[in-house]
């Protein structure tokens, strides 16, 4: 392969990534955990938490682990759609986008 057409190449790669990254980041990922429901989106910004049962406000530890497994649902779920979707180009190199 010759320079130029390894250039090309590697442009025609970056757009690519920039779609699928702009693509995720208009994303929103839901996290359930019982009554709690947590929404993010693909910038790993809270938008949303639904608490759906009131016996779940009397006590507050509860919910408070409720609200955490919920966020990590969400970003684990985040994660998932980044590494399966970035793959390709990154050949499994985790962590670098």
């Amino acid at each position: 392969m010759n320079m130029q057409n390894l250039m090309a190449e590697a442009q025609r790669m970056q757009k690519e990534l920039e779609i699928i990254n702009k693509d995720i980041e208009s994303s929103v990922f839901e996290g359930t955990n019982g009554a709690v429901k947590v929404m993010i989106s693909g910038k790993n910004e809270v938008i949303k938490v639904e608490i759906n049962a009131s016996e779940v406000l009397n006590d507050k530890e509860i919910l408070e682990d409720m609200i955490m497994l919920a966020v990590n649902d969400a970003l684990q779920k985040l994660n998932k759609t980044k590494e399966e979707k970035l793959s390709r180009y990154t050949g499994g190199m985790k962590g670098l986008f």
